[in-house]
């Protein structure tokens, strides 16, 4: 099954962004070409615009405080394993720790390193990192896969912190949805959501092999799914065949 997913607000659409971010980076740096890292720091990059914004941390911070407020409540309910969830509260503590260490903006510290700062001013100009304009860097790619490595996880060991709060929230909020089969009839899904409720997270599953591609829009009243087929040109044109797929909303 093919899992897409649906921010319903910015702040879980910069989660999501971020956490595909620090995925797609992890597996860089553990690769050995030169190649390789060179798209892993293009990646810190991307980290460093989204992540060093002032105001993520706070939110961060204030997502894991409502988190540990929720579950605590939960203390005392015989239907809970007091161990579990103290476990859980522990893991909320710590990753609130961990970020709140964190002095000024996230990665700050990287923008003051010459050697990346030169870099990243000219990932942005096609061939600009070519040896004639960056010899610094072409000697860097020439150093051992395992000294490249040594340094990238330096540079990305900034991000951790929220990396891993990051992680742990999207986690908790994708646990709060419940998989339900339902069918696209003609192709379109229309499905009013529960006043009083807030959602923040749509996650849908499709067999890949029905080749459909869906279209998803969505709102605090609305879920509007439309299935559509890739023609042969590359166009996606919305097809009248109904569509079962998997589908849930996570609060």
């Amino acid at each position: 099954m093919i899992l897409y997913e649906y921010p319903f607000n910015e702040r879980i659409r910069t989660y999501l962004r971020l956490q595909l971010l620090f995925s797609r980076m992890g597996q860089l740096i553990g690769r050995e070409h030169a190649l390789d890292h060179h798209f892993a720091l293009t990646t810190l990059f991307e980290i460093m615009e989204v992540g060093t914004r002032s105001e993520l941390k706070s939110e961060v911070l204030k997502d894991l405080e409502r988190q540990k407020q929720l579950y605590t409540a939960y203390r005392g309910n015989p239907a809970i394993s007091e161990k579990a969830l103290d476990g859980l509260i522990g893991q909320l503590d710590d990753h609130f720790e961990a970020l709140n260490q964190v002095n000024g903006k996230i990665g700050q510290n990287l923008t003051e390193q010459d050697f990346l700062m030169s870099l990243r001013s000219r990932v942005v100009i096609p061939g600009g990192t070519c040896e004639f304009d960056l010899p610094a860097y072409h000697a860097w790619q020439h150093h051992s896969a395992e000294s490249r490595k040594t340094d990238l996880q330096q540079w990305s060991a900034a991000f951790a912190p929220l990396a891993q709060a990051i992680h742990l929230l999207l986690q908790m909020l994708r646990e709060t949805g419940s998989s339900q089969k339902v069918m696209a009839t003609g192709g379109l899904l229309q499905q009013n959501l529960p006043q009083g409720r807030t959602f923040q997270l749509l996650r849908l599953k499709i067999d890949p092999s029905l080749g459909i591609t869906p279209e998803i829009s969505c709102n605090r009243l609305l879920v509007v799914i439309r299935m559509m087929r890739q023609q042969s040109d590359g166009k996606l044109l919305s097809i009248q065949e109904d569509v079962p797929f998997e589908m849930a909303l996570c609060a």
